[in-house]
C-alpha cells in the first residue's frame, strides 16, 4: 500500500480555507469635499434663493458630515444602519436644498426678482444653483447605487442600478472594479449638460426617475437663465 505525499495531502485537505474577497474601499475625502463645496455655494446664494437662514443648511450639512467622518473615517468601509441613515439624510438635505433653489430661481425669472435685473448677478446665481444640483445629485447617485459606498466596498451587485462602461463592456473591466465618487460626479455633470445619459446607463426605475428629474431641473435653469441674461444685455 502506497502512502500519499504529505504535500499532496495538504493540498487536498478540505480544511484549507478558500480565497476570500478583499474589501475595496475608497477615500471619504472626495465626497466630503463635495459636501463642503455645496455648503459654500449655499452661503453664496442670494437670500431669496436659499431655504432658511444663511447658516441653517450649511450647519446641518456640516453636522451630518462630521457624524459620517467620525463613524467611518479615512476610507469608507463600515456597514452600519445608523451611518447609512445619516448619509441618506445628508443627501436628502442637499437635494432638497438644490430643488428649492431651482424653484425659487425659476419663480424669480418668471415674475421678476432682484437677481434678474442684472446679467452678472443672474449668471452668478444661476451658475451657483446649477452647480449645487450637480453636486447634490452626484452624491445621491453615490449613496444609492448598489447599496452605497460601504456596501460596494464589500460586494458589488451583479445588476447595479447604474451601469458604467466597465460593467457593460467586459474587455474594459479591470479585475474587481468599483465606481468611486468621481465616477458619480462625472455622471451628475454629464447628465446636467447633455440632459440625457451618456456613458452611464440607468437600469433601476429609481435611477431613471432621478436622472429625468435632474435633466428637467438643469434644462429649466440653463434655458431660462441664458434667455433672461440675453434679454437683460439687449
Amino acid at each position: 500500500m502506497t502512502r500519499q505525499n504529505p504535500s499532496e495531502t495538504d493540498r487536498m485537505s478540505p480544511r484549507e480555507p478558500g480565497p476570500r474577497s478583499a474589501v475595496r474601499t475608497e477615500s471619504r475625502w472626495p465626497m466630503a469635499a463635495a459636501v463642503i463645496a455645496s455648503a459654500v455655494l449655499t452661503l453664496l446664494l442670494p437670500d431669496d434663493l436659499r431655504l432658511g437662514p444663511r447658516w441653517a443648511l450649511p450647519l446641518a450639512e456640516g453636522l451630518l458630515l462630521v457624524a459620517l467622518i467620525s463613524g467611518d473615517p479615512g476610507r469608507i468601509s463600515r456597514r452600519s444602519t445608523v451611518l447609512r441613515s445619516v448619509a441618506v439624510a445628508l443627501v436628502v438635505v442637499l437635494v432638497g436644498s438644490a430643488i428649492w433653489s431651482t424653484v425659487r430661481l425659476i419663480d424669480d425669472l418668471i415674475h421678476g426678482g432682484h437677481e434678474t435685473s442684472s446679467a452678472n448677478a443672474l449668471l452668478l446665481a444661476g451658475g451657483s444653483v446649477w452647480a449645487s444640483t450637480v453636486l447634490a445629485f452626484s452624491l445621491l447617485y453615490f449613496e444609492l447605487d448598489s447599496g452605497g459606498p460601504a456596501a460596494r466596498a464589500h460586494h458589488m451587485l451583479p445588476t447595479p442600478a447604474l451601469a458604467f462602461p466597465q460593467q457593460l463592456s467586459p474587455e474594459l473591466n479591470a479585475p474587481h472594479w468599483r465606481p468611486h465618487y468621481v465616477d458619480y460626479l462625472y455622471l451628475g455633470f454629464t447628465n446636467s449638460t447633455a440632459l440625457s445619459p451618456t456613458d452611464v446607463m440607468p437600469l433601476a426605475p429609481w435611477a431613471k426617475s432621478v436622472m429625468t428629474l435632474q435633466s428637467v431641473l438643469s434644462l429649466m435653469i440653463l434655458g431660462l437663465v441664458v434667455a433672461r441674461a440675453v434679454n437683460v444685455l439687449a
